[in-house]
């Protein structure tokens, strides 16, 4: 999943793809370098964003979501407002990346259940001006583990289908660094719970703290791209359905790599060897449809 930010202000691109053509631009720029989705957001989550209107997040994100859609992308909006997921999904959206897993608009479960798109649930315990605050766990991967399970049963309650959901444990987001890497250990964790997994570890700040120089101070985004491509091997040999990137090449040829040895691994121990798959995207339908049902691996 490539990342399309349609802010002045994301933490690691902001600007850079704030007018419509950039965005445009820049998505399919990330299709060439083998993004299988391309998210396009228009409100920031970095940590103390304020939020942005939600004519203004309309007016970024929709003519964005309606071109790449026009031009055979694969669109997910990310998105916590449920007006802007419907509205996306008219324009073409096959996906909704929701950071608050439904519980910053109570309207999000209806719209997504109505629409039948895949719906990615993430972890969360408030808005961006406040989850520093909320970043207080017991056993994190099991706290996390068991609010998630409690998100999954509302939403299907509230009438979406358990094959259309997603979940992602939402690392960074009112969790300090050291509790982020608990999650990525135990994937299979949240896998357990039955459901795909995503992850979007990209250029976020627990990366740029484990790369810090001897004067403590953590590297900045753009210089935790190799860390974040790292993460993606990972997270490809622990079987999560997809990785959310802001580069896109490096974290398919990770992908390529662990895919690759996978398929080495199987052919010691069967004493025959299976075709290679050519990419990232082999796993999806042929039709260009976006599958949760297996939780296949990006």
């Amino acid at each position: 999943m490539g990342v399309v930010n349609v802010t002045p202000d994301s933490f690691s691109d902001g600007g850079q793809w704030f007018e419509p053509d950039a965005a445009v631009a820049h998505g399919l720029q990330l299709l060439a370098d083998g993004a299988d989705l391309l998210d396009v957001g228009g409100e920031s989550t970095r940590p103390g964003a304020a939020r942005v209107s939600t004519e203004d997040e309309l007016a970024r994100v929709l003519p964005v979501v309606s071109a790449l859609a026009a031009r055979g992308a694969v669109v997910s909006v990310d998105t916590t407002r449920a007006v802007v997921a419907e509205r996306a999904v008219a324009a073409g959206a096959r996906v909704v990346n929701d950071v608050s897993g439904g519980l910053a608009d109570p309207d999000m479960a209806r719209v997504v259940a109505d629409a039948g798109v895949v719906y990615v649930a993430m972890h969360w315990r408030g808005h961006a001006t406040e989850m520093d605050a909320l970043a207080a766990y017991t056993d994190v991967v099991r706290d996390v583990r068991d609010e998630l399970a409690a998100r999954l049963d509302a939403l299907v309650a509230a009438g979406v289908a358990l094959e259309q959901v997603v979940l992602d444990p939402g690392l960074g987001f009112a969790k300090p660094g050291a509790d982020n890497w608990p999650l990525l250990a135990h994937l299979d964790v949240l896998g357990a719970l039955g459901r795909p997994v995503l992850v979007g570890a990209s250029r976020k700040r627990f990366l740029g703290h484990l790369l810090a120089g001897p004067s403590g101070e953590p590297v900045p985004p753009l210089a935790r791209d190799a860390a974040t491509a790292a993460v993606t091997t990972l997270c490809a040999a622990a079987g999560a359905w997809c990785v959310r990137v802001h580069d896109v090449r490096s974290s398919a040829d990770a992908v390529r790599v662990v895919a690759r040895w996978d398929e080495d691994v199987r052919g010691s121990r069967t004493g025959r060897r299976e075709p290679l798959p050519g990419g990232p995207q082999d796993d999806q339908p042929t039709d260009g449809s976006v599958s949760v049902a297996e939780g296949r691996r990006p």
